[in-house]
């Protein structure tokens, strides 16, 4: 409730400095490569990776450097992996849902999933992201086949650098509501799998425009990807 009565004190002020930050940060490209292959031998292991700017690897200089490469290589040694990323830049949870929708229908065993933090910084209630997310969820499932949804943890928003204060307190408070949702939901399907990377608070994990995975992050986010789908898989 603090955290509420604060927010509608500080409104005007969280206002102003959002759009400052959307004035002044670097928009940062998505990277060039590849956005679906196979590799690897073993057993098939269809994935399908989604979401945000995160997902599609803003941040890092290519692909292969990013989660999908990174995740892709250290699955490869393991399983055959059939591999595709379907994700965009801004893309809030709606819109992610939105794009598996209108995507081809496809066949996949596991999805993993990057989507929050354009709600939080949206203005999105939890209430309702956490509606469209289980609706995420279950449509990966029912359009894809998916048997497993591995479910990222919103990034350390309080720990952006591009994000001066309150508005970095304010959106790292609610990312952590988020992340807590999230995990509440993961717990209640044996179908959901809540993985938390727990990035260090330090500069070397934070992308040049202080908001975006580093290559390091993404280096630490596919081990702990990659740890929890062999555990479900073998």
């Amino acid at each position: 409730m603090n955290f509420q009565f604060a927010a509608i004190a500080l409104g005007p002020l969280l206002l102003a400095q959002g759009i400052y930050v959307r004035l002044v940060t670097p928009r940062l490209p998505e990277p060039d490569g590849a956005r679906f292959g196979v590799a690897g031998a073993g057993e098939p292991l269809r994935l399908l990776i989604t979401g945000d700017s995160a997902a599609a690897g803003v941040g890092a200089e290519s692909q292969t450097s990013a989660l999908s490469g990174r995740l892709v290589s250290l699955l490869a040694p393991s399983f055959q992996v059939f591999w595709k990323l379907m994700a965009r830049t801004g893309d809030k949870t709606q819109d992610v849902l939105d794009h598996i929708e209108s995507a081809p229908q496809e066949n996949f065993d596991v999805a993993v999933v990057s989507a929050g933090v354009n709600d939080v910084t949206a203005g999105i209630s939890l209430k309702k992201w956490l509606g469209l997310l289980n609706s995420l969820c279950e449509r990966l499932q029912s359009r894809f086949g998916i048997q497993q949804v591995f479910l990222t943890s919103l990034p350390p928003m309080h720990a952006f650098p591009a994000l001066p204060h309150p508005l970095r307190w304010y959106l790292g408070t609610k990312a952590a509501l988020f992340n807590q949702a999230m995990s509440e939901l993961a717990k209640r399907s044996e179908n959901l799998e809540y993985v938390r990377p727990d990035f260090p608070l330090t500069r070397e994990f934070i992308a040049a425009d202080g908001f975006h995975p580093g290559p390091a992050a993404y280096a630490l986010w596919a081990e702990r990807m990659a740890a929890a789908i062999k555990q479900k898989r073998q």
